[in-house]
This record gives structure tokens, C-alpha cells and sequence, in this order.
């Protein structure tokens, strides 16, 4: 079943989605239960139902709220300069995030959601602000000859999927590095992408 994605539009609806992705992101998305939520909130348990039908609505909203939040924020860091430097730039802002809070990036990332965007449909045209970032600036690349004429969205897949993969390692303690370090090798792995590993 599909379910509305919507931005809350009343007070209490606001309070519901705040309070839901707080737990989540200090505790994970399995924390997150309608009752528990209406208890934080304030409210009845059938109240939390008035503005979200379901666990999974509250967790689509929360998540869509949490994707434009990220949106917003990256590219600040290096919006302008060199364009190896805006891309070390998006990828240390994406770090902030995933390192930051690991819960928020566990259920935003890799959990299975029924209306989790999926690749390429959903990234194509901007389907995912974050990530069209980074297809924008392999378009740019292209174009200034940085690199090789390619498919831009693929191309930005090439150059995001390792340090994601990382990620997934750093968090399951497979990476015996302190922040800094694993921040280090991610740019290492960045620059070993774009330089290519072959003879």
C-alpha cells in the first residue's frame, strides 16, 4: 500500500513528527511506535491517528522532512572554488550527516521502506536533492573536461556508492579508525575513483 507523504500542517501534527524523528534519531526507527509518540506528545494514542494513518506515514513524513532538512544544508561548506573542492565538500557534508547521526542514516539510507527512493527512477530530474548535488557537479566535470563524457547520474553513483560502502563499515566497527582517519580515507577512496586504479 502507498501512503500520502504530506507535511504536517497543524501544531499537534508538528509535535507528532518532531517527537518521532527525535526518538529516531537517538534510538533508531524501531523506537518509534504510535503510542509511545501520542505519550511524548502529550496526546491520545488516537489523536496521533487524526494526523498520520499509520507507523508508516509518520515514518514517510518524518523521513521527507528529513531529506529536505539534509538537502539545505550541504554544499555550504565549499559552495564555490575548485570543483575537486566542492566535491570533497558535499562528500565531508554527507559525512556530518552519516557520522553525526547514524540512526537518522541507517533508516534514511539503508532500511527497507516501501517509499524508499530507488535508483535510477527516483534520482533522475531531482528526485533526491542531496544527491543531485553531486549529479550537477559531474555534469559540470564533464562538460570542463574533468571527466571523461559519461552518464552524469551513474557517474555521481560511482563516485558516492564507496564512501557509503565505507560508511557501512565504519558504523559495523569493521574500521578500526578514529573520525578523522576514516574521514581521510574517504577522501583517499574519492581521489583513487576519480584517478582510476589500473595500470
Amino acid at each position: 500500500m502507498v501512503y500520502c507523504v504530506y507535511m504536517p500542517i497543524s501544531e499537534t501534527a508538528r509535535k507528532i513528527a518532531d517527537t518521532a524523528q527525535a526518538i529516531l534519531v537517538s534510538e533508531g526507527a524501531r523506537a518509534v511506535t504510535m503510542r509511545r509518540v501520542a505519550d511524548e506528545v502529550g496526546v491520545s494514542p488516537m489523536a496521533t491517528y487524526k494526523h498520520y494513518p499509520n507507523r508508516d506515514a509518520l515514518l514517510d513524513a518524518v523521513a521527507h522532512r528529513a531529506f529536505r532538512e539534509l538537502a539545505d544544508g550541504w554544499g555550504r561548506r565549499c559552495p564555490d572554488g575548485p570543483w575537486a573542492d566542492r566535491l570533497s565538500g558535499l562528500m565531508h557534508d554527507f559525512l556530518d550527516f552519516a557520522l553525526g547521526r547514524p540512526h537518522l542514516y541507517t533508516f534514511l539510507m539503508t532500511e527497507r521502506r516501501e517509499r524508499a527512493r530507488r535508483f535510477p527512477e527516483d534520482f533522475a530530474g531531482g528526485g533526491s536533492p542531496a544527491f543531485t548535488q553531486v549529479v550537477a557537479l559531474a555534469e559540470e566535470g564533464i562538460r570542463a573536461g574533468a571527466l571523461r563524457a559519461d552518464d552524469p547520474l551513474e557517474v555521481a553513483l560511482a563516485l558516492t556508492s564507496p564512501v557509503q560502502g565505507l560508511v557501512q563499515l565504519y558504523h559495523g566497527g569493521r574500521i578500526g579508525l578514529d573520525e578523522a582517519g576514516f574521514r581521510r580515507l574517504c577522501e583517499r577512496t574519492v581521489r583513487r575513483v576519480l584517478d582510476g586504479v589500473h595500470v
